[in-house]
Formats: structure tokens, C-alpha cells, sequence
């Protein structure tokens, strides 16, 4: 009974601090090819739940990808822990890394950065 009630508390915790939000489309790699085709400007974020500068980015990311000068940036996530191959295509050594694409050629990237202005800076080289 006392595990299941800590159990039930942890999940709500976990969903109001944020570690359930999640911020883009899950990636694959058919999707990110087609995006890329397209010309679309892409950012990828390589996120883990456990991850607490993870959660932290996810708000500024997605406050910033609401603003009309970023609308047109299409996101993708890729979950540090379960697409290996994805992280590694990606040259990414640890979760919580932006990567942003403009043009089909990465423009730029940050690790561990949960500053709005530099996200913002980030952004706008996908543009």
C-alpha cells in the first residue's frame, strides 16, 4: 500500500515539474531526412526524463518556438537513453545538446545550456 501511494506521488511530482513535458515530435530518422529535403530549419534536442537541466530547457524551448519569428522551425526530439543510433548519428556525447539545422547543414549547437537568450541566439541561426 505505501509503495503504491509513493509511487502515485512520484508520478504527480514528476508531471508538475515538468519531466512529462515534452517539447517537439519524436524523432526518426525518415522524418528528420524529409524535413531536411524540404529545407525546413530544424532543431533536435537529445533530452532524457531523468535529466534535470533537460527539464529545464524544455519550457524556455517551447516558450520560444511559440513566437512567430520561430514558428516555422520544426522540432524533433531524441531520447538520450533509447535511440543510441540517432545520438550517435549526431556526434552527441550527452543528453540535454540542441542541435539546430538550417538548409540541410547543422548551423549550430549547445550542450547543457539552459539560458533564454543563448537558446534564442541558437534559434535564430536555423532561420
Amino acid at each position: 500500500m505505501m509503495r503504491s501511494v509513493f509511487g502515485s506521488l512520484l508520478v504527480a511530482a514528476m508531471l508538475v515539474s515538468g519531466v512529462a513535458q515534452a517539447v517537439g515530435q519524436p524523432f526518426d530518422r525518415a522524418g528528420f531526412d524529409a524535413l531536411e529535403k524540404a529545407g525546413k530549419p530544424i532543431l533536435v534536442l537529445v533530452h532524457a526524463d531523468w535529466c534535470p537541466t533537460c527539464r529545464a530547457q524544455a519550457p524556455l524551448v517551447s516558450d520560444l518556438l511559440k513566437q512567430p519569428q520561430f514558428s516555422r522551425i520544426a522540432a524533433l526530439r531524441v531520447d538520450f537513453d533509447q535511440q543510441r543510433d540517432a545520438v550517435r548519428s549526431f556526434n552527441v556525447t550527452q543528453q540535454s545538446t540542441l542541435i539546430v539545422f538550417k538548409n540541410g547543414h547543422e548551423v549550430g549547437r549547445s550542450v547543457g545550456d539552459t539560458r533564454r537568450d543563448s537558446i534564442e541566439a541558437l534559434l535564430k541561426k536555423a532561420l
